[in-house]
């Protein structure tokens, strides 16, 4: 059994959202987990979001651990500069 931890990826999103799909196949396909939190379901969430991500306009809005890492493009960025890789390793 292995020590390591899950990553701990949220990723707030709503319906018809390509980049959200984008960011969720992108971690999945890292073997990572994450929680997803749908803001156009949930007006609670839709607040939750806003206070979070400093009145963001857009989503995705994905967080590592409590971190904000940004939209898809900078996830994406992150991974293929294999910053995500190491921030994930490092916290092992």
């Amino acid at each position: 059994m292995s020590s390591r931890s899950q990553p701990n990826f949220i990723i707030y999103s709503k319906e018809y959202c390509p980049y959200c799909d984008r960011a969720k196949a992108l971690i999945t396909q890292q073997g990572w987990s994450y929680s997803e939190k749908r803001i156009d379901l949930d007006p609670a969430l839709y607040q939750e979001f806003q206070h979070k991500t400093n009145q963001a306009r857009t989503v995705p809005q994905i967080f590592y651990n409590e971190q904000l890492i940004g939209g898809f493009d900078q996830l994406y960025q992150l991974h293929t500069s294999g910053e995500l890789a190491r921030l994930i390793n490092t916290e092992d």
